[in-house]
C-alpha cells in the first residue's frame, strides 16, 4: 500500500499549493504559461445543466486558484439572469453575457474556456478556442465522432494549449487508488473490464416542429449538426437521445465508465473490433422521438485479447456486484475481481465473498442513492486544469485530450455498430474500419457552413 499512497499523495500535492519551479519550457511553450500569481480569467460556454455545475466549481476556486469567472455564454439568453445572479452572490462580481462563443474567443482577456455545450459542439468549440490561444476544459464525451476527436488532439498540440476532458474520476483519490491497485497486480493480470449505466429513463413524448423561442439562437444551437426544424422534444437535454446531437447513455454516462475501464486495462489504443446490440424497450416509438437505444450491450476486443464490456439499461433493473452497482465498473483478473462504485472500491480474491482490499478514504460525496454514484466530487479536476495551465505541461493534466479522445471513441464505435447492426473490425493505426466504406461514413458527418471541422486545424 505504500507505493499507492505515495502516488495519491503526489497526485494531489497541488491541492494545497502550486509548485512550478525547476521545470523547463521551450520558447514556444512560454507564450502559453501563466505565472503562479497571475489571475486566470475563465468563460463558461453552455450554462444549462452541467454548465451550471461548471459555474459552481469555478466560483469555488476563486481564492484557492486565483480564478475569475468573467463571462458566461449560451445560445439561450433566458438563462442569463439566474446564472449571473448566482455568480454575483458567490464571488461578488456580475459576469458578462454572450450568446456567440466566437466573441468569447476574440476576448484577449480570457485565458481559458469551460465548455458544457451539447455533445455535437464539443469539438468545434474546442478547436476554435485552441486557435484563439485559449486553454480548454471540455465536458465528456470529448467528441461526437472519431474524426472530430483526432482534430481536437491535433489542435491542442499545434496551438500549445492545455485541454482537459471532464472525466473527473481521474482526480478522485479512491479511484486513483483502485487503478494503482490494479496496476500493481492486486487481482493478478486484468483481462476484462465491465462498465454499467443503469438509469431508468421514461418517455419524454413527442411534439410538432415549431418556431424556436425568441430567446434561443437556434442556428447557433444546431451548429455543426445537420439542419433540422426546431422541436422542443429534441432540444434541451433531450438532445442526448438523437443521433445528430447525442449518443444515448452509452455516450452520456458511458464515457466515465469507458475511461475508468481503459485506465484500469492500460489501454491507450483503439480496439480491433466492436459489436453492439440493443433497442428501445418499454417506450412506444410512436409516442417518443427518441432515436438512441435505452437498452444496449457493447463488447470491444483489443489486439492482445483483453476485453471491455459496457451495458446500458434504461428501464427497471437490479443492481449488480457486492457494492450494488448501477453506475460503475468491475475488473476481472486472474486472481480475483475489483468493483468500483463511484469513488468506493473493493477487491475480492478468487471465490471469496469478503473483500481483502478496499477504499482507504471516505467518499468525497455521499449521494441519496449510493448505487447512482457517477463521478462524485469534481472541484479537484478543475483545480488540476488550472495547475496544468500554470505549469504549461500537458502531462500534468489528469485527463489530457488524448486520453479523453480514446474514451470518447469507444461509445462512438459502439453506436456505429449498433446502427449498422453488425460486428465491425477497426484499424486503429488509420482510424478506419477494415474494408467497410459504409461504416467509415459514420466516423464523421456532413458539416454546415460555417460550422465545419477543418481537415487542417
Amino acid at each position: 500500500m505504500t507505493k499507492r499512497r505515495d502516488f495519491i499523495k503526489k497526485s494531489f500535492a497541488g491541492a494545497a499549493g502550486i509548485a512550478i519551479g525547476g521545470m523547463g519550457f521551450s520558447a514556444k511553450s512560454y507564450a502559453s504559461v501563466i505565472g503562479a500569481n497571475e489571475r486566470i480569467n475563465i468563460a463558461v460556454i453552455g450554462i444549462r445543466g452541467q454548465g451550471n455545475s461548471h459555474i459552481g466549481n469555478w466560483c469555488a476556486l476563486k481564492d484557492n486558484r486565483n480564478v475569475f469567472l468573467k463571462t458566461i455564454c449560451d445560445v439561450d439568453e433566458e438563462l442569463y439572469s439566474e446564472r449571473a445572479k448566482r455568480i454575483l452572490d458567490s464571488i461578488g462580481t456580475k459576469p458578462l453575457t454572450e450568446w456567440d462563443m466566437r466573441k468569447v474567443f476574440d476576448d484577449k482577456e480570457i485565458h481559458a474556456v469551460s465548455i458544457a455545450t451539447p455533445n455535437h459542439w464539443h469539438a468545434l468549440a474546442t478547436i476554435w478556442a485552441a486557435q484563439a490561444g485559449k486553454h480548454v476544459y471540455v465536458e465528456k464525451p470529448a467528441s461526437h465522432n472519431i474524426f472530430e476527436g483526432r482534430k481536437m488532439v491535433e489542435a491542442a498540440r499545434k496551438y500549445n494549449v492545455r485541454v482537459q476532458v471532464g472525466t473527473q474520476n481521474r482526480s478522485i483519490a479512491n479511484v486513483i487508488e483502485a487503478i494503482e491497485f490494479l496496476h500493481f497486480g492486486g487481482i493478478g493480470e486484468v483481462y476484462m473490464a465491465k462498465g454499467l449505466c443503469y438509469k431508468p429513463r421514461d418517455s419524454f413524448g413527442i411534439s410538432p416542429d415549431s418556431m424556436p423561442p425568441e430567446t434561443l439562437h437556434y442556428d447557433m444551437w444546431l451548429g455543426p449538426a445537420t439542419w433540422q426544424p426546431y422541436n422542443e422534444k429534441k432540444g434541451h437535454y433531450n438532445w442526448h437521445w438523437h443521433w445528430a446531437t447525442g449518443g444515448g447513455d452509452t455516450a452520456n454516462q458511458g464515457p466515465h465508465q469507458f475511461d475508468i475501464a481503459r485506465w484500469g486495462l492500460n489501454k491507450n489504443e483503439h480496439p480491433v473490433s466492436v459489436y453492439s446490440t440493443g433497442g428501445i424497450f418499454g417506450i412506444n416509438p410512436k409516442e417518443c422521438s427518441q432515436e438512441t437505444p435505452n437498452t444496449q450491450t457493447s463488447v470491444f476486443n483489443y489486439a492482445d485479447g483483453k476485453i471491455i464490456e459496457f451495458e446500458t439499461r434504461g428501464r427497471f433493473t437490479n443492481a449488480e456486484a457486492g457494492l450494488g452497482i448501477k453506475i460503475g465498473n468491475t475488473f476481472y483478473g486472474t486472481d480475483g475481481y475489483l468493483e468500483i462504485n463511484g469513488s468506493s472500491w473493493q477487491a475480492f480474491r478468487q471465490r471469496e465473498n469478503i473483500p481483502f482490499a478496499s477504499s482507504s478514504k471516505e467518499s468525497s460525496e455521499t449521494p441519496k442513492d449510493p448505487t447512482f454514484r457517477a463521478a462524485p466530487g469534481g472541484t479537484e479536476h478543475y483545480a488540476n486544469f488550472i495547475d496544468a495551465i500554470r505549469s504549461g505541461n500537458d502531462y500534468d493534466l489528469h485527463c489530457d485530450i488524448n486520453e479523453g479522445f480514446y474514451s470518447a471513441a469507444l461509445p462512438a464505435l459502439a453506436n456505429i455498430s449498433y446502427r449498422l447492426k453488425r460486428e465491425l473490425s477497426f484499424v486503429g493505426a488509420y482510424e478506419k474500419f477494415a474494408n467497410d466504406p459504409e461504416a467509415d461514413m459514420l466516423l464523421t458527418r456532413n458539416y454546415r457552413k460555417p460550422y465545419f471541422i477543418p481537415d487542417e486545424v
